[in-house]
């Protein structure tokens, strides 16, 4: 095991990592920016760094600073937690070059999968069911159009290379195919340096399903279920739940041994998350997450493994402490991410906590990295951090989780404690029955 980790992160996933490796008895680095001086998670490590000022780029994603500072702390590996340099394979190569362990999959794992083209090639070379459309990179509109043809109208257009929604256009006939393709590669262009776009099949109304996956880095990969992420506002999830109210066991079974197997024969390490759209009982690949996920928490109350844990020690090369046949389910969790916003308006609303009195309880759990008197900063997400509750059933978790909103108080800004106490009560959510559009019809119908 390692005697030392260095955490690149910051706020509620620092603190979270920072815990598992005090459990295991590993000594901990906390980096932080000038911002970030007094968070929690450096006032607990046992050694802290400032590896810069406020702007990101300068400190969380300055590869050399964050290098230097496991350097002088003499730490064995980095974990990198989620955002950031989580899925930067550049990073991971720098690392690997000086000896210091990556506590995530190779490099070449994470090029593959950030690349989105490259993806769903390895995906359905693996035999992961995958969303018809271009078998690669889409250059010109006659090409698109024939694509579109093929497969059908409505199509959507992705960056190879990007995430959270930009980048992405729908087309719902062929005169609307050059507008989308041209947009579609500007913002691609300016949001990730990569114009490279491709065009999938658009599925009106699916579910947003996401399978947890583990693997030892050689030959064996496990799955832990999986989540439903389908509530979300411009393409961001805000309500997470396993396990999904939408399948049955036959289906979750199956599609997660998929991915186990998947997993294993790509020789993965470490943790990932393989994500789905779901529709008329199929699932569609739309894209891999080659690092933990912010709504692990959910995975970890209902199958009672620590991810984290884990991640520590498929890196130190001790394997998976547990085989396929160990892991069971039990009850339901939900995770709701608390920010710093406005409810209504979703304006950002940085500024010091007054008062803070997190909810307890029997099956409520809160990942957080502010208290009373901290100042919110205005550089960085707005995640305040997330409620997670457990119950024996959804219903009983869905009357936790209204007991545990309402106890939950954050004074001196703004919250968005109020939408999901809106949410908890609204006849669609607690049926189950909602999709990836359904959150931002509610919230048009509100305005």
């Amino acid at each position: 095991m390692f005697k030392k980790v260095l955490i690149a992160n910051r706020g509620e996933i620092a603190l979270r990592i920072l815990r598992a490796c005090k459990e295991l008895g590993i000594g901990t680095v906390a980096v932080h920016s000038t911002a970030d001086e007094t968070a929690m998670h450096v006032r607990l490590a046992d050694e802290s760094v400032c590896i810069g000022p406020p702007a990101s780029s300068e400190s969380y994603l300055n590869i050399h600073q964050i290098v230097a500072a496991c350097e002088i702390t003499g730490a064995d590996a980095i974990h990198p937690g989620y955002g950031f340099l989580s899925e930067n394979a550049k990073f991971a190569e720098i690392l690997e070059a000086h000896g210091i362990t990556f506590i995530g999959p190779s490099s070449a794992h994470i090029r593959t999968m950030g690349d989105k083209i490259e993806a769903k090639i390895t995906a359905k070379r693996l035999g992961i069911p995958v969303v018809p459309g271009s078998e690669g990179a889409v250059n010109t509109p006659q090409e698109a159009k024939d694509i579109a043809d093929d497969v059908g109208y409505p199509v959507i257009i992705k960056a190879a290379s990007g995430g959270g929604g930009r980048g992405m256009k729908v087309a719902n006939s062929a005169d609307e195919i050059g507008a989308a393709l041209n947009s579609a590669r500007k913002e691609a262009g300016a949001a990730f340096g990569d114009d490279v776009v491709y065009i999938e099949k658009y599925l009106a109304n699916p579910r947003h399903i996401e399978v947890q996956v583990m693997g030892d880095g050689v030959s064996r990969g496990v799955h832990l279920g999986e989540r439903d992420c389908s509530l979300q506002r411009r393409h961001q999830k805000v309500f997470e739940e396993a396990n999904s109210p939408a399948l049955n066991e036959e289906q979750r079974n199956r599609i997660g041994e998929i991915c186990a197997t998947a997993i294993g024969d790509m020789g993965y390490s470490g943790a990932g998350t393989i994500e789905f759209l779901y529709e008329n009982d199929e699932f569609y690949f739309i894209e891999m997450n080659t690092r933990l996920q912010v709504e692990h928490p959910v995975t970890e109350m209902i199958t009672r493994i620590d991810l984290v844990n884990e991640q520590l020690h498929v890196a130190s090369g001790n394997g998976l402490s547990f085989s396929q046949d160990e892991v069971s389910f039990m009850g339901h969790a939900i995770e709701c991410r608390i920010n710093a916003e406005n409810p209504r308006t979703f304006v950002p609303s940085p500024g010091t906590i007054s008062y803070y009195h997190p909810p307890g309880g029997l099956g409520v759990r809160v990942d957080s990295g502010v208290y009373q008197g901290y100042k919110i900063p205005p550089y960085y997400d707005s995640l305040i951090g997330k409620l997670i509750v457990h119950g024996r059933t959804r219903p009983e978790c869905l009357m936790r989780l209204r007991r545990a909103l309402d106890e939950f108080v954050v004074g001196g800004i703004d919250t968005t404690l109020p939408l999901f106490q809106d949410l908890v009560t609204n006849d669609d959510v607690i049926a189950g029955d909602y999709n990836i559009h359904w959150l931002e019809k509610y919230l048009a119908a509100k305005e």
